[in-house]
């Protein structure tokens, strides 16, 4: 086979390292991730269901909700994680009147467009915070997580799990069993994130984040991952065909005993080399 930028889709298809399927259009992800999400739910027969959620996808909350508003599908023993949140320069949660922040995009795409005698209790709308990241932890490992959906960062993170610097000296396995703590935002993902957020205004993004870690994240019985931007066309070929490694954190889903890639048919079928 040619190498990982230079084989063509097929080849990548066959070899990929993580369970990978290609669906026409964007738009039918977003579908197929609020159903899952109902499916899990319903599955758990009213008992307790906790589902990591990124921000990255998100249209399909919207999605989700009408599902489950239609079909009066109650959340009250639902709990939602969520994945990672931007901090401030205080190294707490960044304001949620920011255009940034994570916990405003769920309430106003998921949270309140819920029935309110459906939706979950506030409680159960978790994110983690500074301070508090064992408590997440503790939850995530008493409950256990039944499934986490995500995107793939430009640089292979998943959450905000970004690929160590070249003189941190955490070696695979330690890092692919890391906890929730906050960290720097690497500068590929400030680039990336605040070219498409606020359109280049890099000098005001923040610096900081805190995530779940790839322990609390890779511990989901079942895992999804969804790729469909442009940029994404090398990182996909990356984490599906090279061995595991931290300077592509995605790539430790090859390790996981559910996990698929989904990715969209017009960013499989892109030649670039």
């Amino acid at each position: 086979m040619k190498s990982t930028y230079t084989c063509s889709g097929e080849e990548l298809k066959l070899n990929s390292k993580i369970p990978f399927r290609v669906m026409e259009k964007e738009d039918d992800m977003y579908e197929e991730i609020a159903q899952i999400m109902v499916d899990t739910i319903k599955a758990k027969n009213g008992e307790k269901t906790l589902i990591i959620c990124p921000v990255g996808p998100i249209k399909q909350y919207p999605i989700f909700a009408k599902k489950v508003n239609e079909e009066k599908l109650s959340l009250k023993n639902v709990w939602f994680i969520n994945m990672d949140e931007y901090l401030d320069d205080d190294e707490k949660l960044i304001s949620k009147e920011s255009i940034l922040s994570f916990r405003t995009t769920m309430d106003n795409l998921c949270y309140s467009k819920i029935d309110p005698e459906l939706v979950m209790p506030e409680k159960q709308r978790i994110f983690p915070v500074p301070g508090k990241e064992k408590e997440v932890d503790a939850l995530i490992e008493e409950m256990g997580a039944d499934l986490c959906l995500t995107g793939v960062g430009i640089n292979g993170h998943i959450a905000f799990n970004e690929p160590p610097e070249k003189d941190d000296n955490i070696t695979d396995e330690e890092f692919e069993k890391i906890s929730t703590r906050c960290l720097d935002i690497s500068r590929e993902t400030i680039t990336n994130n605040g070219a498409n957020k606020i359109f280049g205004a890099l000098d005001v993004f923040p610096k900081r984040c805190i995530t779940l870690g790839m322990k609390q994240l890779l511990s989901a019985k079942k895992f999804k991952v969804y790729l469909y931007c442009n940029w994404q066309w090398g990182i996909m070929r990356k984490i599906a065909l090279e061995n595991p490694t931290k300077t592509a954190p995605a790539s430790f889903l090859q390790n996981h005993p559910d996990a698929e890639m989904v990715v969209t048919r017009e960013l499989f079928e892109k030649k670039v080399f």
